[in-house]
């Protein structure tokens, strides 16, 4: 069933595959993923399961993405975003209708801009400076 923008289960499912697969094949992405990830296909179901819930309103992802990203907090970086919203973007444009393919490049924007925020913005509670 198509809920809008022409995405549906199955251009997700498809669209989470290959995706992860380059994601894995990649030199920067790659090592990241492969180490925090001990069963790919179940994973691969949970990731489509968050993007039915996103572009579909399916209600079928049940995951904390902030808590299940801060375990692994020492390895990730701004710039192994940037990479990922790259290579999304990339995958996106070749697998979907163009429509489609702006939405899901701009939820996934707003979604890495959320996870950047929860997983690295702090106050800077600097100490007062004292006159002398």
């Amino acid at each position: 069933m198509d809920y809008g923008h022409g995405i549906d289960e199955a251009g997700l499912e498809r669209l989470v595959e290959r995706f992860y697969a380059q994601v894995r094949a990649d030199a920067e992405l790659g090592p990241v993923f492969n180490d925090a990830i001990a069963d790919w296909p179940e994973h691969l179901h949970k990731l489509t399961a968050f993007w039915s819930s996103v572009m579909l309103t399916s209600g079928r992802y049940k995951g904390q993405p902030v808590p299940a990203h801060m375990k692994h907090l020492d390895r990730i970086t701004p710039e192994l975003f940037e990479r990922w919203l790259g290579l999304w973007n990339e995958t996106t444009a070749e697998l979907m209708q163009p429509e489609a393919a702006m939405a899901l490049q701009a939820k996934a924007a707003r979604i890495a801009e959320s996870l950047q925020l929860a997983l690295f913005f702090t106050l800077d509670h600097a100490k007062p400076q004292t006159a002398g």
